[in-house]
């Protein structure tokens, strides 16, 4: 059995629990999320604006389309995990070009922030103190 050769390249991004495997395609085509259109997955503007970021930075827009599965998080860290993962794909794509427009643009940098764990001692929050009597 002879494997096809695969016309894309492959990235993984990440946004505190969100995980998006992203695969980058060559010219034109529908942005696809976990077997739906961009549009219908993350609705609004502000959601197309942060999606398009990285294929306007790069003056990319319409040259490639992406198919993306993505698990875990809520629908904001999912596209946080989707645009670090388009990203992380461009600069692949074509490094010299690419790759210091993303860095300076912040695209490349994960963002680590997650949920403190919650202490012991602390009335169900990670920082609260429990009330202490006053006499």
């Amino acid at each position: 059995m002879r494997k096809k050769k695969k016309n894309y390249t492959y990235s993984v991004g990440r946004r505190r629990t969100a995980s998006a495997r992203v695969r980058l395609f060559r010219g034109k085509g529908e942005n696809i999320v976990n077997d739906k259109p961009f549009g219908k997955y993350f609705p609004g503007t502000v959601n197309k604006i942060a999606w398009e970021r990285p294929f306007k930075i790069t003056d990319t827009e319409g040259k490639y389309y992406v198919t993306v599965k993505v698990v875990g998080g809520g629908k904001n860290g999912q596209l946080g995990a989707v645009v670090h993962g388009v990203a992380r794909t461009l600069a692949k794509v074509d490094k010299e070009k690419f790759r210091h427009p993303l860095k300076k643009a912040g695209l490349l940098t994960r963002d680590a922030r997650i949920r403190e764990r919650r202490k012991v001692g602390t009335g169900g929050k990670a920082r609260r103190k429990k009330q202490s009597p006053k006499r």
